[in-house]
Order: structure tokens, then sequence, then C-alpha cells
């Protein structure tokens, strides 16, 4: 299913969930209530700030940014009834989101999550120097499209109802919960939440890595047959590029590796995260001598897109539980 073809589409202001000053740096503070707690620190930030980057939140707490209970926060401490957590939020930070008629592929939806098939070229954010065309934009027009076309939004209503937290009043909008992320240039399924409950769950999920995610690339040069997983740690390092690349004292990081087709340039692979490091399958192509085609930050420019795709993606409905599975045929231009 396709949402429908839009053109000459302007951005549509959409108030956020938590009104952001871009001029300067803003405090906010939350009292914890039953419907948070037992929460990790990251996760009650991520549903409270849905479109910062989890990166991003993460920074925040490791420079000693959000405190509990008046003392520096740990990303997984599990909040409790009446905590005091105290954000400090840079104003340059791109929380504010735009609802953009971006035609967004979509293979499942409901009122709890929507899964889709994410083109190659798209940020699923907004960045600091990327606000507008990213997944983030096209979802926030979708969900909330009846309510854009009927005129029902006004910038003092939606604030006076974020500001309150509520999560019933008609004119709170839904927002994009941003469970993963797929590279700018990897295209293929992602699954977003549409309320708080299902991103803290499905995020849950995700860590405890209970659900199945399955690409398939073409590499350049020919994969030995034997080889069924690659094993290599994955770290960051700032004064070299690319930062984050196989090293020794990264963390461990390992990818299923199945050979699908073999052609006279290359090998199409369909590969398997083990574990969810930062640019992993391609790093891990590259580390034994096969990167993706395309891939300009770890192989060879060849003039064409990175030739990986999201293939299939499973997971445990965040709601009733039921095991759900989609599937995403691979591009034209990968097809070999």
């Amino acid at each position: 299913m396709k949402l429908n073809e839009y053109s000459n589409y302007e951005p549509i202001k959409i108030a956020e969930m938590w009104p952001v000053d871009r001029s300067m740096t803003q405090q906010f503070q939350f009292e914890i209530t039953s419907r948070d707690a037992g929460q990790r620190l990251d996760e009650f930030l991520a549903s409270r700030f849905a479109t910062v980057s989890k990166m991003r939140l993460a920074t925040l707490i490791e420079t000693g940014r959000c405190k509990v209970n008046y003392e520096t926060g740990r990303a997984g401490y599990r909040i409790v009834i009446g905590d005091q957590v105290e954000v400090s939020l840079d104003g340059d930070v791109p929380t504010a989101m735009s609802a953009e008629a971006i035609p967004i592929e979509r293979a499942y939806e409901d009122d709890h999550l929507a899964v889709v098939v994410k083109p190659s070229g798209m940020l699923v954010h907004p960045t600091s120097k990327v606000k507008t065309g990213t997944l983030a934009n096209a979802l926030t027009y979708h969900f909330n499209k009846s309510r854009i076309e009927a005129g029902q939004w006004t910038v003092d209503a939606l604030a006076a109802s974020a500001d309150d937290g509520s999560e019933t009043d008609s004119y709170v909008p839904i927002r994009p919960g941003l469970v993963h992320r797929l590279d700018r240039e990897t295209s293929g399924l992602m699954v977003v939440a549409k309320t708080p409950r299902a991103l803290t769950v499905l995020s849950r999920h995700f860590r405890k890595r209970l659900v199945r995610k399955r690409y398939v690339a073409l590499v350049s040069g020919h994969v030995d047959p034997e080889t069924n997983s690659i094993i290599a740690r994955i770290g960051r390092d700032p004064d070299q590029r690319p930062h984050w690349q196989v090293m020794e004292t990264g963390k461990p990081a390992e990818t299923k590796v199945k050979i699908l087709k073999t052609t006279a340039g290359g090998t199409l692979v369909e590969l398997e995260p083990v574990t969810g490091r930062t640019n992993q399958l391609r790093i891990h192509c590259a580390y034994i001598g096969h990167p993706i085609a395309g891939d300009q930050l770890y192989g060879v420019s060849t003039g064409i897109r990175l030739c990986l795709h999201a293939t299939e993606l499973a997971f445990h409905h965040p709601l009733t539980g039921e095991w759900m599975e989609f599937s995403s045929p691979v591009p034209v231009e990968m097809e070999v």
C-alpha cells in the first residue's frame, strides 16, 4: 500500500511534544507518575522527546545534562513514582517537527504502530543541518492527516495539551516513535510506534534482541562459500574517519551471512545482524574484504546507491504479543 502522491507540498508546523525555544538552552522538569514508573531513564526521555535522536539523548545523559532527584542520571536507571527528572536541552537540537505530505510506502498500520518501507536517500529524522524531507516529517503528516486537512490544528491548543502531558486530549498529535533506524542510503522495512506505550515496549524488544531483521546486500567480489558469520568488535574512534570501525577495544558484534547468488562482479548475500552496532553490516562486509556496492564510506565510490535493503522484519506486537512478519522485495537496481 502506498500513500497518495502529493505535489507542491508545503511544510505544516505541528506543535512539539515539549515546546522548545531554539534560541536558548531550556530546562524541562518531570515528576514520575504510575504511568511511566518502571521504564529505563533513556526510554522515558525517548517517549517525551520523540523527535530527538537516541544518540543525542544518550549523549545528553552521558554529559550529565539529565538529573534524577538532583543527581546525575544513568541511562539504565529504572524510574519510580515520585522521581524528579530534570533535562537540559540545547535550543538548537532539532526537536521541532514539520509535517510534510511526502509519499511513503506502508506494509502495515494500526492504532499502535506502522511498518513502512524507507526509500534510499531519505534521512530517518531531522538533524541540525537537515530539518525537512525526512521519514519523520512524512509520518507526522500521515499520522495526523485527517486533522491537518480539516484545519483542526492550532498552535495555542497544541502547546497547551503538550504542556500538561495529556494523551487523551483531542489536540495531542500522534508522534512518530522511532524504534530503530536505517542509514540514509539504506532502504527497507522499519517499524514506527504511534503511542508512547508502543515505543517503550518495542524499544525494549529491540534492545533484548526479541526481533528478527534480515537484509540483502550486493557486495564486491566473490565471498568465500564457507563464510556463514562475521565476528569482529566495533568501536568509535573520534580521531579517525570513518569514526566507527573494527577495533580490539570495541563492543562485540556478529553478523550472520548467507550467500544467495554469485555474479561476475559480486555476490548477493543475506545479512542478519545478531548485534546492533552502528554501521555494523557495512563495517563487517568491508572488514572481510567485500564492501557493499555503492558504499562511499567503507568501500569505493561507484556512482550507484548503497546496495543494502532491509528485506525482512519480524517482531511481537507491543500490545497483543502477536508475532508479526513482514517482507519487502529487493529494489530493481540490486537485482542480479
